[in-house]
């Protein structure tokens, strides 16, 4: 696949770093032999997961013993949270991924609560030392440096502090720019394949996500600085901006509807006070149309999420809006994301890092934005008292706005009174009642 002309050797020159990189060209198989029973592997995650090597390391069970793996979610195989593999293989999750949500709450794998922020410093301090570290890189360059491509995430700091690494090599894998960068030299091993990217399909936009998405986007001003994750919400919100000027992006991660509004001019940075003229992102999860956008794409900078999720450098974009989502609020304002009572859903990702950033910020806007019901409108998510087990990821102290399909309640500096009336406003009707009827049993209301 690599070769001394598409690694960009002139005049028939072949790059100095060429003769290593062909040197460790391995199986797949070849190359997770290099994992040993007690090791802790790390994953390459979301859409860049590198699924020939997954795939190549499940194969290796019966030799291994012990082996924990260790990633965010991932959008791929992972098989190795079987039943059957109890004993080879066990989980740590940083955030919890349908793939593996069933294994987290029956205890055959392990979740890990944190800030996205945090993670790697658990790599760096050894905490959570990475024996071997597997990613999904591009080719490489005239240099021999190959992107991570739409995945820096917490990736490039475990791959700095792993004792090896193993690359898929992939000509799919676009080259996207920023600190997104590993050397050959680095690599103990190399895998290369052609195979497409892992994509997320967009969805149609619903009536509540719609209606979500009218709301949050009055809020937002020209010019301002956006974080926002993928789904439905975040698609409303898209759709409702295209008559806006001037707005930037500093997020964790973003799907199609970004690339669309860039397309359109909406998005084009240039009043941001960070990184002027720059998207600046931690990860993608899109389609093969957002992978193609972003390859040897300028506007879009890459940087792990030390940097990105980092509330003080959040915090120097002015007019910062910060859209996240969860799965319940209180009337006191305590919004859990991560869980369903006692079972485990997702994680904290990088919501905390953005609402405090997002605060801290020049006429900045934290929002927690949700639908008022679940499970069909039988359940609503405006609660008087979150479910028994349920964790509190963002506190009652950090939340702004929270908004509904029926409108905005803003909660700062609000007494626990107060609150409730906002909250009971933008509840689904059906509940409105019982919400008023806690409120007067608290003697919140006479």
């Amino acid at each position: 696949m690599t070769d001394a002309k598409t690694a960009g050797a002139t005049a028939g020159t072949t790059p100095v770093w060429f003769d290593g990189y062909r040197g460790k060209l391995r199986s797949a198989r070849e190359a997770l032999n290099l994992v040993s029973s007690g090791d802790r592997v790390f994953i390459h995650p979301g859409t860049a997961e590198p699924e020939a090597l997954v795939l190549a390391l499940i194969a290796r069970a019966s030799e291994l013993r012990d082996v924990e793996v260790v990633h965010l979610l991932t959008s791929g195989n992972a098989d190795y949270v079987r039943p059957d593999m109890e004993g080879h293989f066990r989980h740590r999750a940083f955030f919890v991924g349908a793939n593996v949500r069933e294994a987290v709450n029956t205890g055959k794998a392990d979740y890990v609560p944190i800030h996205l922020h945090a993670i790697p410093q658990l790599f760096s301090t050894g905490q959570c030392a990475i024996d071997v570290c597997l990613v999904h890189v591009s080719p490489p360059d005239e240099h021999g440096f190959c992107s991570l491509g739409v995945g820096v995430d917490v990736t490039k700091a475990a791959a700095r502090h792993a004792r090896k690494i193993v690359a898929q090599v992939n000509p799919r894998m676009p080259r996207t720019l920023g600190d997104s960068f590993l050397h050959v030299s680095k690599f103990d091993a190399v895998v290369e394949v052609d195979a497409p990217i892992l994509e997320l399909p967009r969805r149609p936009l619903g009536e509540v996500e719609s209606e979500i998405g009218r709301h949050v986007a009055s809020l937002i001003d020209d010019g301002a600085t956006l974080q926002m994750g993928i789904g439905g919400i975040p698609d409303g919100v898209l759709f409702y901006l295209k008559n806006k000027r001037d707005l930037g992006i500093h997020t964790e991660m973003f799907s199609d509807g970004v690339m669309e509004l860039i397309q359109a001019g909406v998005i084009n940075n240039e009043r941001k006070t960070l990184h002027t003229g720059k998207v600046l992102t931690s990860f993608l999860m899109g389609t093969q149309a957002l992978y193609d956008f972003v390859d040897n794409n300028p506007i879009v900078e890459m940087r792990p999420t030390e940097y990105v999720n980092d509330p003080f450098v959040i915090a120097q974009n002015d007019d910062m809006v910060a859209i996240n989502s969860a799965i319940q609020v209180d009337l006191s304002g305590q919004v859990c994301s991560d869980s369903i009572g006692l079972d485990v859903f997702s994680g904290f990702g990088g919501q905390v890092d953005f609402i405090r950033g997002a605060a801290r910020a020049r006429r900045g806007k934290p929002i927690i934005a949700l639908p008022s019901t679940a499970k069909k409108g039988t359940v609503s998510r405006i609660v008087p008292r979150l479910t028994d087990g349920a964790g509190v990821v963002t506190s009652r102290a950090d939340v702004h706005y929270v908004i509904t399909e029926y409108g905005i309640a803003s909660l700062f500096g609000r007494s626990l009174r107060e609150r409730l009336e906002a909250l009971a406003a933008i509840a689904h009707p059906d509940f409105r009642g019982e919400l008023h009827d806690f409120g007067r049993a608290r003697k919140l209301f006479v």
